[in-house]
């Protein structure tokens, strides 16, 4: 079929009147999902369960790129630093070794009474949100924080996750200052272009009424869901599809070797097919959290998620 000049104007006209008048029709509306591939990531996480010396990012994304993974999610407890000269060694040594910089997992709470402390909480995300920015890292990964009444980490997995509210304080009180706090990152978030990723962790995201509260009180196109799926811990596969429509991002732990805190049975099929359900086609980020080493348990894992998610 020959094609003339006037009718490659008009067609092109067409698709950009059509394209147009579509972002008119809904200014600020959530992108469609389309069915694509998943690709498989892997956190640093996965090399440094916090003992130990810090396994560097560098020697992770070598790791990532020589098992095949895509992308590598970065801990920010586990890099050299936050100076500007690191972030960009870091940037240049992904892109030269074919890897992508795909999140970056931070700590912070903000669950406390004391506006000063979530204050301090705000300040750290916002600065994370620049540092994932630099590092040119779409997404940033939550937690709510939690209410601290139990201060081991160690005595709040032997509780599976359950604690006390602070006294003198309801829950209610605890959704309400994570929900403010979030409201306060999201104009930053949105000028940099980092999508947030709250995460069903402990606190007051250990249950996906919890977690959906507080994504759906904000009810932003710049606040998703990370699909922790190692975090819940009773009856996971009905609690995963309950989040599954909101999830922007997914970390996939497996324990090899015993987990350092518990361990999950997680039929990745199964998972694999929840998420197909609501067209998830973002990443899938291995978190290996197996006391077996990282060499050998990180290419098990990603055996398996590969026949789970790629065939």
């Amino acid at each position: 079929m020959t094609i003339t000049r006037r009718t490659f104007l008009s067609t092109a006209s067409a698709l950009a009147l059509g394209t147009a008048a579509g972002a008119q029709a809904s200014p600020g509306a959530q992108t469609t999902r389309r069915r694509g591939r998943v690709k498989l990531g892997v956190s640093s996480y996965s090399y440094w369960h916090f003992d130990g010396p810090r396994v560097p990012i560098e020697t992770v994304i070598d790791k990532a790129a020589a098992l095949g993974f895509e992308g590598v999610d970065v801990l920010h407890r586990q890099m050299e630093s936050d100076d500007r000269a690191y972030l960009q060694r870091l940037k240049r040594h992904a892109f030269l070794n074919g890897i992508d910089l795909i999140a970056l997992s931070i700590h912070q709470g903000f669950v406390d009474p004391d506006p000063a402390v979530r204050k301090k909480h705000i300040d750290h995300t916002i600065h994370c949100l620049e540092m994932s920015h630099s590092l040119g890292m779409p997404c940033m990964r939550l937690n709510t924080g939690r209410w601290g009444t139990i201060q081991s980490f160690d005595d709040l997995m032997e509780a599976r996750g359950i604690e006390p509210v602070l006294p003198g304080h309801t829950e209610d009180e605890g959704f309400k200052w994570c929900i403010d706090s979030i409201e306060q990152c999201l104009p930053k978030a949105e000028e940099l272009g980092v999508l947030l990723a709250l995460e069903n962790h402990w606190g007051l995201a250990r249950t996906p009424d919890g977690l959906l509260r507080i994504v759906n009180a904000v009810d932003s196109p710049w606040l998703g869901v990370l699909m922790d799926t190692g975090n819940f811990l009773e009856d996971p596969y009905s609690k995963l599809e309950e989040i599954a429509p909101k999830t922007v991002f997914v970390q996939a732990k497996t324990y090899y070797g015993g987990g350092e805190w518990y361990t999950l049975d997680l039929d990745y099929r199964r998972i694999a097919k929840i998420l197909e359900g609501v067209n998830y086609s973002g990443y899938v980020s291995l978190e290996f959290e197996g006391k077996e080493a990282a060499d050998t348990g990180v290419p098990k894992s990603l055996e398996v998620l590969r026949q789970a998610f790629t065939g």
